[in-house]
């Protein structure tokens, strides 16, 4: 059952001011992820002159990314004080991405608006998956790309990320995950096929080293019982 303790997403507020500063190490962590993430997705896409959508961009990690790999990208998150950092830093480095207020379940899009939707470090946290892989579905293009991480639903996984990650080392504030809304991949494969998506290749995430602040850096693995990334596309 879901623990009313866990899964807060106030985090996303209470860093704001401080996304871009790199004065928090959780936030460094995030950061550190964006780019092992990329590599791995820019297998199944090539993203200049594309729609891209960053489902749950928070202060807009991802979503500068894609941009300077060419994309026109739109962000969107439920953290009003996110997206306000997000848009401000946006201006202040001269990008040209548009952000938006919302959440994943009711995206403010029409139809077949996007080319590629990404979305990590969401699905592990929000309300109705189906709803929202559903709405996913919706706004992608046809033959349109999702590229997604989350969590896997395991004793490993709520041992690294909960009881290390959180409550050892701080690389995450505590109460940030709650393990019993992680995702094994033959439930998400269930839930992305029901919204009419096809399922491609997976690959799990997880650290691969340390940089010079002593921070980890991340990228793929062969294994997926903690962290895995995705990609699934919209037929057409």
């Amino acid at each position: 059952m879901p623990d009313n303790t866990r899964n807060d997403l106030t985090i996303y507020d209470d860093a704001a001011a401080q996304w871009w500063s790199d004065d928090l190490r959780w936030v460094r962590t995030l950061r550190n992820m964006v780019p092992g993430r990329l590599d791995w997705f820019d297998r199944f896409v090539s993203w200049p002159g594309t729609q891209a959508l960053d489902l749950g961009c928070a202060g807009g990690f991802m979503a500068e990314a894609m941009d300077a790999r060419g994309a026109q990208v739109t962000g969107i998150d439920p953290s009003a004080p996110a997206i306000a950092a997000a848009r401000a830093h946006a201006a202040q480095t001269g990008r040209d991405i548009r952000y938006d207020t919302g959440v994943g379940e009711d995206l403010p899009y029409p139809d077949a608006a996007f080319d590629i939707v990404v979305c990590v470090d969401v699905l592990e946290h929000v309300s109705d998956l189906d709803r929202v892989l559903a709405q996913v579905a919706r706004v992608l293009k046809p033959g349109g790309t999702f590229l997604y991480d989350t969590i896997n639903r395991t004793l490993l996984a709520r041992f690294g990320v909960v009881t290390v990650a959180e409550d050892i080392l701080g690389l995450l504030p505590r109460g940030t995950h709650d393990p019993a809304m992680f995702i094994r991949p033959k439930e998400l494969d269930r839930a992305l096929t029901g919204a009419g998506l096809v399922c491609g290749e997976r690959v799990g995430l997880g650290p691969r080293g340390i940089n010079r602040r002593l921070d980890f850096t991340f990228g793929p693995l062969p294994g997926t019982p903690l962290l895995y990334m995705g990609v699934a596309r919209k037929p057409g």
